[in-house]
């Protein structure tokens, strides 16, 4: 019989164990080993039942066992002193309480999704683990920040497998009295709210929820409340479901309703209101508008306002695939805005021109996220050094007339937070080394000098940490085949295989991701004949684990995953290759730390940066992959392989592919396989075990969250909160006001003429020219310019690379038709085809760079040869 009415039951804690509920709603316990084994001790069987849950947990732990705990004193002195280990965790100082005062007193930080734990099931993948990371790392760095997120009732899907391997989606209601949340309340005890206009009259309501992630607050706001209409109760039902017009809505709960649940947060708590504001990728960018319309309620105008705003915010583009930007059509974003509609006091055109794609190439009727990201945003970043030469060359449009080398978006490497994805082996292994403060800090601040001592760490030792993750994967492994086929209708009596499903002892390569297609899922498929005798070789076997979800309304994707489940349900590999569904955070706790290789081979350049693969060397697991992403940058063969691609060489995608496959097999069957299975004298594989010193010592320190968010704090947020600071009104009035009148001159902006002469008459190394340029500046003054020689090598099309700015100086006042002459020494400073050009730029002390208004002037054609001169 099914329930009319769902409602959870809390229990009544003991006073003696009322720590406990403080310890359960603060999230560090899914990444504090010492708070999961106290919740571990209070019931070890409902414990497991829960999924490590302690939430969960409490609310099934008979009153009866609750009341002996009370009385149990070694169990009230072990709560006790993980509860004060928490309050220390708290309160006390950290790396960034013990920085310089520039920092920002507040961050705020927005993502559409946060893998903190699988008990908050609020991701889909990557973008929403590196937020949930970021927010662990800041909390264990001290940084003050606010994450920012939306609530969905029913997540993202649950994935299982029909009997053919065709994956099923389901969508479990998740009660948020049974996560590991609270309700941010007003000072008279109702649920805090913040509230949308829509059009029509209508409103779009939403709670406020907050989940502790440490010393870090997230913010999560719920529109399933009873104020709200059908639809708008809808509008945060599940993560990236739904039409145009519900992610629209979504978003503008996110940007717009995220800053005023800020804003009622910090006027409850007194939390500081933050200075700078980070989107994670384009979903949050309404932010901005929000942010434009409070200071409109001041009195700033808008053109004021937008550069204020810019000062303080970051935007950080994920995408490297222009299909994976959220677009919208201009007319249903022009509904959603204006007098009838949410902020109504800014004009609809001003809004949509912030979106709009008004370069070469762009759709003029769509309304683009990241461009409205990029526009309001005055620091932007890509999340690896290929990723952000990718989002130069793809976003260049906006800056017309730059080299995409110049474009303002820069780069920080993603990371990973190493206590949530380092097992507890590898952990407990580095604190019989070094202690468990040194390894702690390794893990959360970083420091080569804290992963130096695996050099130490005897050959034997890593081998046996190896063979007990590997032997705990398989016992992983099975159990969920086994859950994953009576799922699929096998019964009892057909599974006795499984049991003999992976060996402990075989080479074991794992593979998990999304499937969108440039991810290839079935790249291992393409010459089945020659992955079979790389998984049932004699001597060299090779075993491979496999996980992965489709989205929803991606057949193809779903087309690839039924493609390797049929591959691997093929009884004479069954035992040597796996697909695992419904790959989440907690498979890959376990998935990471028992292979012995991370496979990745996307399309390059598709991976922005990929991080499945850090988390997997953090645990001692060599990297395979494609040079795409982080690997791309930090790649050495002395702890990983680089499967070759055919970037230019093959003709179509199917040739591509069947190069970079059979290099894939190449790789497996003549350097991994016989370097994992080859022997020293003392019988171990002494040559692997070196290349997995070299990981954990190299690898270890870079590819860590920590380091990750430190950088962010040194080179975006600082610099963010010093332009924001910067910012007075006045100072705002000014550059928007500087900014306009540059706008209306630059079409009268130009390089006239330019000369150059040198003592000798031959182009050698070390001479110096001299140079001399006349410009016209129009209304402009030279205050307002930097004219600038740029030089360097050049290419056969004499485009110049790797190019040196030098500022040339005004000589004199402007002649009779008001055009000024600048001089400089250019030094001929490198050897071959030399090549060097003038620009002007504008210029003001408010700028984060010269590209910042997105103008420049060069000389045009028929200048002069002294306008370009080649030294051959």
């Amino acid at each position: 019989m099914k329930a009319i009415r769902r409602f959870t039951v809390r229990p009544v804690l003991p006073e003696a164990l009322h720590p406990l509920s403080d310890l359960a709603r603060n999230l560090r316990w899914s990444w504090h080993a010492e708070t999961r084994d106290l919740f571990q001790s209070v019931d070890p069987e409902r414990w497991s039942a829960s999924d490590g849950d302690p939430v969960r947990l409490l609310g099934s732990v008979p009153p009866r066992r609750l009341a002996d705990l009370a009385e149990d004193r070694r169990f009230l002195r072990r709560l006790a002193a993980v509860a004060d280990d928490l309050r220390d965790y708290m309160t006390g100082e950290r790396w960034y309480q013990v920085q310089s005062s520039e920092l920002p007193t507040a961050i705020a930080y927005f993502s559409p999704e946060f893998g903190i734990t699988a008990a908050l099931p609020q991701y889909s993948g990557g973008l929403g683990i590196l937020a949930g990371d970021h927010l662990k790392a800041a909390s264990d760095l001290g940084v003050p920040l606010i994450g920012v997120g939306l609530l969905y009732r029913h997540g993202y899907f649950r994935q299982s497998l029909s009997r053919d391997g065709w994956q099923q989606e389901h969508y479990p209601l998740l009660d948020p009295n049974e996560l590991p949340l609270v309700p941010l309340r007003e000072i008279d005890g109702t649920p805090a709210q913040v509230t949308l206009a829509l059009p029509g009259g209508r409103a779009l309501r939403a709670r406020i929820w907050l989940a502790q992630v440490g010393r870090v607050p997230l913010l999560m706001l719920d529109s399933d409340v009873e104020e709200n209409g059908l639809g708008e109760r809808g509008v945060t039902d599940r993560l990236y479901g739904g039409g145009s017009e519900h992610r629209l809505l979504q978003e503008m709960l996110l940007g717009i309703g995220g800053v005023r649940a800020v804003r009622t947060y910090c006027r409850l708590t007194g939390h500081a209101q933050p200075e700078v504001f980070h989107t994670n990728e384009g979903h949050a960018g309404f932010l901005g508008l929000e942010r434009i319309a409070e200071l409109a309620e001041t009195g700033l105008d808008f053109e004021a306002s937008l550069e204020a705003v810019r000062a303080g915010t970051v935007f950080t583009t994920h995408t490297p695939v222009p299909a994976g930007i959220d677009r919208f059509d201009r007319e249903l974003v022009a509904h959603h805005f204006g007098p009838d509609a949410e902020l109504p006091g800014i004009d609809v055109e001003r809004i949509l021109g912030l979106g709009m794609e008004t370069y070469p190439g762009g759709e003029p009727n769509l309304f683009n996220m990241a461009v409205m990201g990029l526009r309001l945003g005055q620091r932007a970043n890509g999340v690896s050094l290929l990723h952000g030469h990718v989002s130069r060359e793809m976003f260049s449009g906006l800056w017309p007339g730059f080299d995409p080398d110049e474009v303002p978006i820069t780069s920080v490497t993603n990371g990973v937070h190493a206590p949530t994805w380092v097992a507890p082996e590898v952990f407990r292994l580095g604190a019989r080394q070094i202690g468990a403060q040194r390894t702690e800090d390794a893990f959360t601040v970083g420091g080569s000098d804290r992963w130096d001592a695996v050099a130490d760490i005897a050959d034997q030792e890593i081998w046996d940490l190896r063979r007990v993750l590997r032997e705990q994967l398989v016992v992983e492994v099975r159990e969920r085949l086994y859950a994953s086929w009576r799922q699929r209708g096998a019964g009892t009596a057909e599974l006795g295989w499984i049991d003999g499903v992976l060996d402990p002892d075989v080479l074991t390569v794992g593979f998990a991701r999304r499937v969108p297609s440039y991810k290839r899922l079935t790249l291992m498929l393409r010459d089945r004949d020659r992955l079979m005798d790389l998984l049932l070789h004699s001597e060299r076997p090779v075993q491979i684990v496999v996980a992965g979800k489709a989205h929803p309304a991606d057949d193809g994707g779903k087309r690839l995953v039924q493609e390797l489940v049929r591959f691997a349900d093929d009884p004479r590999v069954r035992h040597r290759i796996v697909f695992l569904p419904d790959y989440g955070m907690a498979m890959a706790q376990k998935l990471y730390p028992g292979c012995d290789i991370w496979l990745n081979n996307p399309l390059r350049p598709l991976e922005a940066c990929g991080t499945s693969g850090m988390k997997a060397a953090l645990n001692g697991c060599l990297n395979l992959s494609v040079l795409d992403g982080w690997w791309d940058e930090w790649f050495r063969p002395d702890f990983g392989w680089a499967i070759p691609t055919a970037d230019g060489t093959a003709t179509d995608d199917d040739r591509r592919d069947d190069l970079e496959a059979s290099a894939l097999y190449d790789l497996l069957e003549q350097r991994v396989a016989p370097r994992f299975y080859e022997r020293g004298q003392g019988g171990l594989p002494d040559r692997w075990i070196e290349m997995v010193r070299q990981t954990l010592t190299h690898l270890g320190p870079k590819v860590l969250a920590g380091r990750m968010v430190r950088e962010y704090v040194e080179r975006l947020y600082t610099p963010a909160a010093r332009s924001h600071r910067a910012l007075s009104p006045d100072a705002a009035r000014e550059l928007a006001s500087w900014k306009s009148r540059v706008r209306a001159a630059w079409p009268r902006v130009a390089v006239d003429h330019v000369e150059a002469s040198a003592a000798t008459t031959t182009a050698e190394l070390g001479t110096t020219l001299s140079l001399r340029v006349r410009v016209a500046l129009a209304d402009l003054a030279p205050d307002d310019v930097e004219v600038q020689a740029v030089s360097g090598r050049v290419d056969s099309r004499d485009r110049i690379a790797d190019a040196t700015c030098v500022p040339l100086k005004p000589a004199g006042g402007p002649d009779p038709e008001g055009r000024w002459v600048y001089e400089g020494p250019l030094s001929l400073d490198r050897t071959g085809p030399f090549g060097y050009t003038v620009r002007i730029l504008p210029t003001h002390r408010l700028l984060a760079s010269s590209a910042e208004v997105g103008v420049v002037a060069v000389p045009a054609e028929g200048v002069g040869e002294a306008a370009g001169v080649l030294m051959r």
